[in-house]
């Protein structure tokens, strides 16, 4: 298991600053922001550099793609997948381990056509058609597909780890993983560790947040039992802070990669 955080939680004036502070504050990759490379596509080569000369890789790419994998407009749908095919031949020029993607953000968009089927059936059946295209790009690039599950208030598809391995066994393709996010999991999983050693094999990327959505160490999940259950599933992948950080950045960044690391289960001789 490795550490890494998101670019724009660290301090600094620019990307390698920001990524020189976090690799001197503990942490093993960086997570970029998908919106920003495909806004400015020289920025790939320009953020390759930088991560080489620091020696901090990009340990991931979270969304930053325009429209929406499952609104009812066709255009929107369009959009959302042309760029996500830039963005998984972009991560794979920066050596990510995937893109980190969403189908949407909170209610169903597609009308209700039961007793026909519902929303949500049409969803999940129009999510499939659209990945079976998707993971080809992927195949192609390299990379991989990261499905997230949030948590109901923010959407409904897919909440939980279990939903999410359910698509990607429907798509049926090596390069459809799922990424488990510990702040969703504090509010849909009724047992984390469990649900963790569950999704062996499935899980290829995590996010890291406290109960409370700061910085681990700061709420009352129980870290080092999901860290218990990673190591059981033999997860050797980075696991990337996505939380609020308060007070003196530095301060809070180094204290908790010190935290996360006194969870991690010891190495055995």
């Amino acid at each position: 298991m490795k550490l890494a955080c998101q670019e724009g939680l660290a301090p600094g004036d620019s990307f390698e600053e920001r990524i020189e502070n976090l690799k001197a504050y503990g942490y093993e990759g960086v997570e970029i922001s998908g919106r920003y490379i495909l806004q400015d596509r020289g920025l790939v080569a320009q953020t390759r550099r930088s991560c080489e000369r620091v020696g901090l890789p990009v340990s991931s790419i979270c969304s930053g793609f325009r429209g929406t994998l499952l609104d009812a407009n066709p255009s929107e749908r369009e959009l959302a997948m042309e760029d996500i095919k830039d963005l998984l031949y972009m991560g794979a020029d920066l050596g990510a381990v995937g893109l980190i993607f969403v189908p949407l953000f909170g209610p169903p968009r597609i009308s209700d056509l039961s007793p026909y089927a519902t929303a949500v059936e049409l969803e999940k059946l129009l999510l499939v058609r659209l990945l079976e295209d998707l993971v080809k790009h992927a195949e192609r690039a390299g990379t991989l597909l990261l499905l997230e599950p949030l948590n109901r208030y923010e959407t409904h598809l897919p909440n939980r780890l279990q939903q999410a391995i359910e698509i990607c066994e429907k798509v049926g393709n090596p390069q459809l993983k799922i990424m488990a996010d510990f702040f969703h999991m504090s509010i849909e999983e009724a047992d984390i560790a469990k649900s963790l050693r569950g999704a062996r094999g499935w899980v290829r990327h995590i996010h890291l947040a406290d109960s409370n959505r700061v910085l681990p160490g700061e709420g009352h999940t129980d870290f080092k039992s999901g860290f218990a259950a990673l190591d059981a599933i033999g997860y050797k992948d980075f696991m990337a802070l996505e939380c609020g950080v308060y007070g003196d950045k530095e301060q809070a960044l180094r204290k908790s990669a010190r935290y996360l690391r006194s969870c991690m289960p010891k190495k055995k001789r």
